[in-house]
């Protein structure tokens, strides 16, 4: 559609207008203005504006100081409109309330510049919460993952999403839906875990609080960041198509039909030497044609340029321009370049076909229009904006509760929980450090340590600081350094250990950007040993025959060996965020159970990578290699304070007295079991389903994740646990390259762990192969209810 100036550049009457008449839907009303748009106005709907960057090399975005110039003044990027503000509260330390009124004074100055009186779209980060100086920071995505409970993964997205959108913020850049492929991969942290199911639930649960709270969430990265060659940030992906159609893109399907994620981040990543960015099948092809997306796709910082600059596929910034709207790619951020004077002067020149342009605006409107930008009562300035406060008592207890769920118990002697009467030594350099809580997307360590003068902005005790208020004796000595190589304090560390009556010695990483942490975004690592000689610290430490308690404090999980076996006990935290201290240390003491569960494996061995618990038979242990890749702690694993017996499994209604009961390829499947709490406290159990397929027509993984239920129960307090399994959850793509369902044994096996399975449930998939398609079934649903209790239960002998 060419552009179609009116001649009469004076507006009609409002109330006249087509396109703001709410009577009308967002679609109807978005095709009345395109044609009225000029070439120019049509592609400043398209750009974000990053006002804030700045080109020093210590930037938030790949490659930023050589993507960023100063360019033209304010007033002149914002003369025909603009399609999006990046980043106004997450680049630099600003006063809430001081920075929404700055914010609206912006929009009102855009509204005015354009003919058509159009606002811009704000975004922001929000993998942590709401990427602003003073806001409540959460765990990472790793610990929602760990907790295994989307609803209050949920609830969290839900008091983010209101954050944002009382500050004057439209969209966030959340959640991030990658699959854990290679734990060196410096953005593990950011990932919810290594399995498709568990992702794509808790992803989805994320989607729904932020959408529910009036934020457009941008699903990311779409598709296979996480897959690349060595663990390199940004590197190219060696993946076939069953691999990412049965691993990486079920996440994404999931957030989208069950999250109602309105728009999408293409992947940095190159499949088979496509970028994301300019991947026609992937974003049009799958996404919008198969799949049915009718939101925004942006891009992610600097990805349109990086066709040419990093991919080569692209001659100029007009080509990759070129290539990215014809792939699918709407929106261009962070700042105005490929689709700025590059993209109207190829437009012009009849180089670019102006319908790409206009597709692409169709969309960026519509969701305007859904977020009442272009309706005549919006305001630039929220009414209530002097009570904004981004930090509060209620979001720190979401902060906290989800603190304490994510924390992993992964081994026990018996020394914990800790008395409070004992001699207890911390050591290490992550014990009383408070960034070490933190991951990467917090603002604090994201932006926060370019400025040092404005302080963190919220309160951020340490291990040390809340050990300190619940164990009288407790005596503090770092050891060593998160990095580097500085060996003089161990000894000291050594001497109180060996004390102690306990030791509880934390080691980990900190959070940083591009090589300024352990982990985080271009944080990679060549191998799994701890950094710096932290691993040194903890041979020395244990070499002292005092009782420890290691605790990780980390982004992704370390591969420490025998020493695992050495402690007295484990602890797996990951970046739990500003309350994380507070939720170790009454795990450590007792006040609280821990019910955490692990997203990803904990190899014992640094090497033999890539590998997840998703894997066929050859990928495990075998007499033809002498790697062994077993962890030291699968998938799913975590202990608890008090003891579960799991009885009675049962394939509910399914009899067959000539074999396993049928499951049709077309229907469901229910089986039970009871779970029962024969400790003396109370507890929460994590029940795992798994789906195991011994004869398939392609190599299929050992076990996955097909369905998983958190169960509180009291001491001898019992419940039945019923998973009805839609067969949808047992395709898989097939040697022909469709999705099926394929007759046969198979068995859906109870576990704590997919490594330690309970009982097993043989069943027969019946019936003739099933293609499936898009609108198959993604969930198995889950009934938990209360068991007649045995009087007996909980009544263990004391010793």
């Amino acid at each position: 559609m060419r552009s179609q100036v009116p001649v009469d550049d004076g507006p009609a009457p409002r109330d006249t207008l087509p396109w703001r008449d709410p009577r009308r839907s967002p679609a109807e009303r978005a095709d009345a203005l395109v044609p009225l748009m000029s070439l120019e106005e049509k592609i400043a709907q398209l750009v974000g504006v990053w006002v804030g960057a700045e080109a020093s090399g210590e930037g938030v975005a790949p490659h930023q100081a050589d993507m960023i110039d100063h360019g033209p003044p304010w007033g002149t990027l914002i003369r025909h409109g603009l399609g999006q503000l990046t980043r106004p509260f997450g680049t630099a330390p600003v006063d809430p309330v001081v920075g929404a009124r700055s914010l609206a004074a912006s929009q009102a100055q855009i509204a005015a510049a354009s003919r058509f009186g159009i606002p811009a779209q704000v975004h922001e980060e929000c993998l942590t919460g709401f990427a602003a100086w003073r806001a409540t920071v959460y765990p990472t995505p790793l610990g929602w993952g760990a907790s295994f409970d989307p609803a209050l993964v949920e609830e969290m997205a839900g008091r983010i999403g209101r954050s944002m959108r009382a500050a004057g913020v439209h969209q966030g850049l959340a959640p991030v839906l990658d699959v854990t492929r290679d734990y060196r991969w410096g953005r593990t942290e950011e990932t919810i875990g290594e399995d498709p199911y568990l992702v794509g639930t808790t992803g989805a649960a994320y989607v729904r609080g932020l959408e529910r709270a009036g934020i457009v969430a941008t699903l990311k990265h779409f598709a296979g960041y996480s897959a690349s060659r060595g663990g390199r940030n940004l590197a190219p992906v060696s993946m076939g198509r069953r691999e990412l159609a049965d691993v990486i893109l079920p996440p994404f399907e999931m957030a989208l039909r069950l999250g109602g994620a309105r728009s999408v981040m293409n992947s940095y990543a190159e499949i088979d030497g496509v970028p994301a960015a300019a991947d026609e099948e992937l974003l049009t092809g799958l996404l919008r044609d198969e799949w049915g997306f009718t939101g925004t796709v942006v891009a992610d910082y600097f990805a349109v340029r990086f066709l040419q600059t990093l991919h080569g596929v692209a001659a100029d910034a007009a080509d990759a321009a070129r290539l990215a709207l014809r792939a699918g790619i709407d929106v261009e951020l962070p700042t105005v370049d490929a689709f700025g004077e590059p993209l109207v002067a190829a437009v012009r020149a009849g180089e670019i076909d102006e319908t790409l342009i206009d597709r692409a605006l169709r969309r960026v409107l519509v969701q305007k229009i859904e977020l009442g930008l272009l309706d005549e009562g919006w305001q630039e300035l929220p009414e209530d904006v002097a009570e904004l406060r981004l930090d509060d008592e209620t979001s720190r207890d979401v902060a906290v509760r989800l603190a304490r769920e994510s924390v992993v118990l992964l081994r026990n002697d018996g020394v914990l929980p800790l008395a409070t009467d004992l001699r207890v030594a911390l050591v290490g350099p992550v014990a009383d450090d408070p960034m070490a809580l933190l991951g990467c997307y917090s603002f604090p360590n994201h932006v926060g340590v370019r400025h040092p003068d404005h302080g963190l902005g919220l309160e951020l005790p340490s291990l040390r600081d809340e050990l300190a208020r619940r164990v009288p004796q407790l005596l503090h000595e770092p050891g060593c350094a998160i990095t580097g190589g500085d060996t003089s304090g161990i000894g000291a560390a050594v001497t109180s250990a060996a004390g102690a009556d306990v030791c509880v010695l934390a080691v980990g990483d900190r959070a940083g950007m591009f090589g300024r942490g352990t982990s985080g975004e271009g944080c990679d690592a060549p191998d799994l040993r701890l950094p710096g000689v932290q691993a040194e610290l903890v041979r020395a430490v244990l070499d002292t025959g005092t009782p420890v308690v290691l605790v990780l404090m980390t982004g992704r999980p370390y591969a420490l060996g025998p020493e695992y076996d050495r402690a007295a006990a484990v602890v797996q935290a990951f970046f739990l965020g500003q309350r994380g201290g507070q939720a170790l240390a009454e795990v450590l003491t007792g006040a609280v159970n821990p019910s955490g569960r692990l997203p990803v494996s904990v190899p014992r061995d640094a090497g033999g990578l890539p590998g997840t618990y998703l894997t066929p038979p050859l990928g495990r242990r075998s007499e033809v290699s002498s790697i062994d890749p077993t962890p030291a702690y699968p998938f799913g694993h975590g202990l608890s304070y008090t003891t579960f017996d799991w009885t009675d499994p049962v394939a509910v209604g399914g009899t067959d007295p000539d074999g396993p009961p049928a499951w049709p390829v077309d229907g469901e499947t229910t089986v039970r079991i009871t779970v029962r709490n024969t400790g003396q406290r109370a507890g929460t159990e994590v029940v795992q389903l798994y789906l195991h397929d011994p004869v398939a027509q392609t190599t299929r993984p050992v076990v996955r994740l097909v369905g998983y239920a958190r169960v509180p129960l009291d001491p001898g307090a019992a419940a039945h646990v019923s998973f009805t399994v839609p067969a949808d959850l047992a395709s898989f793509t097939g040697r022909d390259g469709r999705r099926v369902v394929e007759p046969g044994d198979v068995e859906l096996r109870f576990g704590r762990s997919s490594g330690e399975v309970v009982a097993t449930v043989p069943l027969r998939l019946t019936g003739v192969e099933r293609q499936v398609g898009v609108r198959r079934q993604l969930l198995t649903s889950v009934r938990v209810e209360p068991a007649a209790t045995d009087p007996h239960a909980g009544q263990e002998a004391r010793g």
